[in-house]
């Protein structure tokens, strides 16, 4: 069961900028919204924004600072992106060249933050339509895939579409779909149900990002796109620079989960 299930935001916010949470988030503030960060100089971020829109459902936009603010204003106004992310990658042309606790010194007055919907927001409306979250209980980082599926380009930005996956028994797959479709901010319903091979994916315990976990008799895999979809365009389009939330590390938000379903 994660320690930090029953903080506030702002008390886990503060954990992380502290150092003394430097672990995926799944389950931390339970009912509150985490995101995916994604961090880009002024010159590229209309091109990213396009991108966004383009792939909604691998870049669900929650919200946008403006250029040098670090504040989120939409969804944590009393936030700081620079610290408040357990682990962040830095990519630089393309290839990943750091991961740390914060980015201060990296954030200069033409940096513009970007927060795309996370897919740990329906987990708990999984848990309690009795859909058991297999990432959750061993606690593990959920399990991300590359897949053979091209996001549509705008400008620079292209690359593959990456998925997380969740296993689950047969006959909790159309709830799950039912469940996860009202939640169209967050990645909403699946994007792909069974054979991995068919996207690409030949090794289930082998993620690209995340790490392997249990798969039973009998289970599933269910893909959903997920919003580590701009490291993949990041290691494909190679910008100057581009930072990110190392995969699993979410930024957690003020809002609740049901803020974003749509029944």
């Amino acid at each position: 069961m994660n320690t930090l299930a029953n903080v506030s935001p702002a008390e886990a916010r503060q954990l992380i900028r502290d150092g003394k949470w430097v672990k995926p988030t799944s389950g931390v503030s339970s009912g509150f919204t985490q995101a995916n960060l994604v961090v880009l100089p002024k010159e590229s971020a209309f091109e990213f924004l396009l991108f966004c829109h383009r792939n909604p459902k691998a870049c669900p936009v929650l919200d946008v600072t403006e250029p040098g603010l670090f504040a989120p204003a939409a969804v944590a106004p009393e936030a700081d992106l620079r610290t408040d992310i357990p682990k962040y990658r830095i990519y630089r042309n393309g290839v990943l060249d750091d991961e740390r606790t914060n980015i201060k010194d990296l954030w200069h007055d033409d940096m513009v933050g970007f927060l795309i919907g996370c897919s740990f927001t329906f987990e708990q409306a999984l848990i309690r339509n009795d859909i058991p979250i297999r990432n959750i209980e061993e606690q593990r980082n959920v399990p991300m895939y590359i897949t053979n599926r091209k996001c549509i380009r705008a400008g620079k930005f292209e690359g593959p579409l990456v998925v997380s996956m969740r296993p689950m028994q047969e006959k909790d797959v159309v709830r799950a779909v039912q469940v996860t479709s009202r939640f169209p901010s967050v990645h909403g319903s699946p994007v792909h149900i069974g054979s991995p091979d068919t996207i690409g994916i030949h090794d289930l315990d082998q993620p690209d990002f995340g790490d392997s976990v249990t798969i039973n008799e009998g289970e599933v895999p269910v893909f959903w796109a997920c919003g580590v979809t701009p490291q993949a365009v990041a290691m494909n389009s190679k910008p100057e620079i581009m930072i990110t939330h190392a995969p699993g590390h979410m930024f957690i938000t003020d809002l609740k989960d049901e803020q974003f379903s749509v029944l």
